[in-house]
């Protein structure tokens, strides 16, 4: 199969300077809403990539579930791999690929885990299927059949199938503290405009355009 010819231009738009907003927080929160305006599948999806013990990166795709002038924030089993990691060493970066309006944002920070009260309202929130299955999957570990998985659904839902159902002790979140983000849009003649956010101080941050 031949692939390298594969490739297309990027002519949607530009960013300019005088185009960004001065907080980074407020320029994402005006691209996740043009992702959804422009009715994205997952617009909220993000990778999200750790880095184990032995210094081995990994990635997968999980929903974003808050944004705010804290940083970013999503849940997760906390026996999985990436909260495994992430408890570790918190370093994270997270990617943001939104394709279809040629642009990307890469979120560098440290992780540290939500408070239980933020995770119990969050829990409570989702659907009660999302729940049940957040009780029947040890998320990363080896598992024989997708049958015995959807037996191990069965069960917890015959043992919660009456009132609510419990927070699980090993289920929680992680926010995401920025100290750079960088904004990418597509341009023609592989001269895409990216610009870098750093964080300076507590509230300031730096803007850089960087080469493509």
């Amino acid at each position: 199969m031949k692939i390298d010819d594969i490739r297309r231009s990027y002519s949607k738009d530009k960013l300019d300077f005088d185009k960004l907003l001065p907080d980074p927080i407020a320029q994402f929160e005006l691209w996740l809403k043009d992702a959804i305006a422009a009715e994205l599948p997952d617009p909220t999806a993000m990778c999200v990539a750790s880095v184990d013990s032995e210094g081995q990166p990994s990635q997968r795709l999980v929903l974003l579930k808050d944004v705010n002038q804290q940083g970013f924030t999503f849940y997760t089993n906390l026996g999985s791999r990436k909260a495994t990691e992430l408890s570790a060493n918190p370093k994270v970066c997270l990617h943001f690929p939104w394709h279809p309006l040629e642009r990307q944002v890469i979120v560098y920070g440290t992780a540290e885990r939500v408070a239980n009260a933020q995770v119990m309202k969050y829990f409570l929130s989702r659907p009660k299927e999302s729940q049940l299955a957040a009780w029947a999957s040890e998320q990363s570990r080896p598992v024989s059949t997708r049958q015995a998985l959807l037996q191990k659904f069965a069960e917890i839902k015959h043992k919660f199938a009456q009132g609510e159902v419990p927070l699980p002790s090993f289920w929680g979140g992680f926010l995401v503290r920025p100290h750079k983000i960088e904004f990418w849009q597509g341009g023609e003649h592989r001269l895409h405009d990216r610009f870098m956010y750093s964080k300076q101080g507590d509230t300031r941050w730096q803007i850089e355009r960087l080469c493509p």
